[in-house]
């Protein structure tokens, strides 16, 4: 009898822990209460966040990713002038640092790896430039070997989100109103092939790319707007500008992240003023956007918000009122349910 119950006891735990994922938190950590960066435990099943931990002690990691295998976690440190780039290694909660080089421009905001790993991109915001770098299969981090200056002499820019997306780079400057193209040369350098303007005063800040590359969809944090944008022969052109805000707010409102659903069918974006998740439907043939929903974060300011692997859950970190609040998302309809909130000082980027 007792091996019956023994077997039974491996098969549930290991069942529990089959369904619980590792979320990372990055946070501001001046006069906020953020120490660095922490790892959660997410059960897919009921949306329940649970042992926190601190990862370590890092300023202001405004933004991380993982490595495809997430034994390695890479962040910026966004502090002012002296802004670096930082990889550590994982292993049960426990980080180690491996390499730390500076991020060639002022208050780095956002950080992102190429498929496999090899190359890593830095976008700074406050120098308004694009540091590219290689990674080994260490994760150490070597001397940025392009920096890309989008600053002219009539207007300051703002770099604040880059992919990688096949043999492309693509870069959203807030500054400038652009979203640059880059494409790779037979050195894995990169040049720059097109711009593709927004709006005037747009501030394009984060994008998402559909799987086959066909639409971009940029969101705007200064007029509040999606932009959509098709692909014809690898050359964009913008097809549709949607509002994300409801008719009736009038307020003022900064919009931050964007993601697309796991089946491509939706897509979310959140806004810091009203304070909400719009959720669009995505039409697949023509790549455009009808607006299906407002939701409210139960929180201020959402700054970034992410779906959780298997596309159940939308979680929502709200950078002024310390939490991180779980919405539940409908399968057929995308629309979001309020599910928890969880507290955690100043959070400002999530990762699974």
């Amino acid at each position: 009898m007792k091996p019956l119950i023994f077997s039974f006891f491996l098969l549930f735990s290991s069942l529990l822990f089959a369904q619980n994922v590792e979320l990372y938190v990055g946070t501001y950590t001046v006069n906020t209460g953020g120490e660095g960066i922490y790892r959660y435990y997410f059960n897919t099943k009921t949306g329940e966040l649970h042992h926190k931990l601190l990862v370590t002690k890092v300023k202001n990691p405004s933004f991380i990713t993982l490595s495809k295998n997430k034994k390695k976690l890479f962040t910026v440190s966004e502090n002012g002038e002296n802004g670096v780039v930082q990889s550590y290694s994982l292993n049960k909660g426990k980080s180690a640092l491996i390499s730390e080089t500076k991020s060639n421009g002022a208050a780095p905001c956002h950080i992102s790896l190429n498929k496999n790993n090899s190359t890593l991109v830095v976008s700074n915001y406050g120098g308004g430039t694009i540091a590219l770098y290689k990674v080994s299969k260490t994760g150490k981090i070597a001397t940025a070997f392009q920096v890309f200056n989008h600053n002219i002499k009539q207007d300051k820019a703002h770099a604040h989100s880059a992919k990688f997306f096949k043999n492309n780079l693509f870069t959203a400057d807030l500054g400038r109103d652009f979203l640059a193209q880059y494409v790779v040369k037979p050195d894995d350098s990169y040049q720059l092939k097109d711009t593709i303007l927004m709006k005037d005063k747009a501030g394009p800040r984060h994008f998402e790319i559909s799987k086959k590359g066909k639409f971009i969809y940029v969101i705007n944090e200064l007029n509040s707007t999606i932009s959509v944008l098709k692909n014809n022969n690898n050359n964009y052109t913008n097809i549709q500008n949607i509002n994300t805000l409801n008719t009736t707010y009038t307020g003022k409102n900064s919009c931050a992240d964007i993601h697309l659903s796991k089946n491509q069918q939706f897509l979310y974006g959140s806004n810091r003023g009203e304070n909400s998740i719009v959720v669009f439907k995505r039409n697949k043939k023509n790549g455009k956007l009808t607006k299906i929903q407002s939701i409210g974060v139960e929180g201020n300011w959402p700054r970034n918000f992410t779906l959780s692997p298997n596309g159940k859950f939308l979680l929502v970190a709200n950078q002024y009122s310390n939490n991180i609040c779980v919405f539940k998302v409908h399968k057929k309809t995308g629309k979001l349910n309020f599910v928890e909130d969880y507290k955690q000082a100043s959070p400002v980027c999530l990762i699974f």
